[in-house]
């Protein structure tokens, strides 16, 4: 009995560890997966601390905060949409639409901060002369200038637009109260006729997209879509962002990675002005030597400056270029689709998003939530008709319910 008893003890021990290490193995495959999914989600980022940004960059998370306070109750905050036809399987996409923002872009936010930033260096100056704001702009900036002025009480702004910019933009500028001065469709025409009515009329100069408080206007658009989107539980993956000046992008990744370090800031652009992606795949910032290229997102032929450049190089994660027809494609599908009238710089974030270069780097499996920027919805709907719907994109027409 006593070797009987002993064997059965010896053989229940063996079973118990036995027992044991497999329940054991069962846990710890439990918990990997568990963990797998949480970092999918992001779960886990509630718990990271804000990544400390570096003290050389002109615009910090800190101001943005303050310009959305300063600029509250005079921007609409815009809705977040989705649409099925837009997202591939395993892929939630959230679209901002600044096209449903004053003056019919993101612009006014920047333009409204710096606007209401250089009445109050203003009023607490000792002369307490109001100086005229002056910029120039393809269209969506000039457009926010000239109403930020007359929301501010300030003179009226003097805008230097192209000759080439849509009417429909140019008129709106005029509606706003602005003073339209046209130039030749170069930067460096731009940049010059600009300078010339700062010194005529004793202006102050807001730059559309490199002035710091503009930029600081600009990231209110991720402090917004980040807390619209319920980010304190499940932020996005990854944004996108159309790059023109930069000054929207740098905003955005400033906020972002400040409060979410591992969400992923990616810009688009147009392959034919693509001075933004080749200055990030050098290390060195390039001007856009193809400035006069005739891209159907207008409102992307700037390039970046001193301050949008630095937060691009360090804090931007990648940047995707689109063809034109990729650009007229989206555009196309948004209209059609999403039933939005976005102009075709907002088709630009939507074609990246659509690329195959952007599935390839940003799996639906590892990266399923994704917000896409719709900039602005300022268009010549004669322009567009020829461009947007009388040209072939060789693309597939099959659809799909929203």
């Amino acid at each position: 009995k006593k070797k009987m008893t002993s064997v059965f003890l010896s053989v229940s021990k063996c079973g118990f560890a036995a027992a044991t290490a497999a329940s054991l193995a069962v846990w710890v495959t439990t918990a990997v997966t568990l963990l797998k999914r949480l970092s999918s989600r992001r779960l886990c980022w509630k718990r990271c601390a804000p990544a400390p940004l570096p003290a050389s960059f002109g615009v910090s998370a800190f101001a943005i905060s303050s310009a959305l306070r300063r600029i509250e109750g005079l921007v609409h905050r815009t809705p977040v949409m989705r649409c099925r036809s837009l997202e591939e399987e395993g892929r939630e996409v959230f679209f901002k639409c600044e096209a449903l923002q004053r003056t019919g872009s993101f612009k006014i936010r920047g333009a409204l901060n710096a606007a209401l930033l250089a009445a109050s260096a203003s009023a607490s100056s000792s002369s307490k002369k109001t100086r005229p704001l002056v910029t120039h702009s393809s269209g969506n900036h000039a457009q926010a200038l000239a109403l930020a002025a007359t929301l501010v009480g300030e003179k009226k702004a003097h805008i230097v637009m192209p000759r080439t910019a849509p009417d429909v933009k140019r008129a709106a500028v005029v509606a706003y109260g602005g003073i339209v001065t046209l130039c030749d469709p170069t930067n460096e025409a731009r940049s010059t006729a600009a300078a010339k009515l700062v010194s005529e009329v004793d202006g102050h100069f807001v730059h559309p997209s490199d002035d710091v408080d503009v930029i600081a206007g600009q990231g209110t658009v991720a402090a917004e879509f980040l807390e619209q989107l319920g980010a304190e539980n499940t932020p996005p993956d990854v944004l996108v962002v159309p790059v023109g000046g930069g000054g929207l992008i740098s905003g955005i990744a400033v906020y972002a990675k400040s409060k979410y370090p591992s969400l992923k800031v990616v810009g688009a652009e147009p392959a034919l002005v693509d001075d933004a992606k080749r200055s990030k795949d050098a290390g060195v910032l390039f001007s856009n030597f193809r400035g006069n290229a005739d891209t159907v997102a207008d409102g992307l032929k700037t390039f970046l400056g001193d301050n949008t450049w630095p937060v691009v190089r360090d804090l931007v994660d990648d940047i995707f270029t689109v063809t034109e027809e990729q650009i007229i494609h989206a555009t196309k599908l948004v209209w059609t689709r999403a039933k939005l009238c976005v102009e075709p710089s907002a088709g630009v974030g939507v074609a990246a998003l659509l690329s195959d270069d952007f599935k390839r780097r940003y799996p639906s499996s590892t990266f399923p939530r994704v917000g896409v920027i719709l900039c602005g919805g300022n268009l010549d709907l004669n322009k567009a008709a020829k461009t947007l719907f009388h040209q072939p994109t060789n693309q597939p027409t099959t659809t799909r319910e929203n």
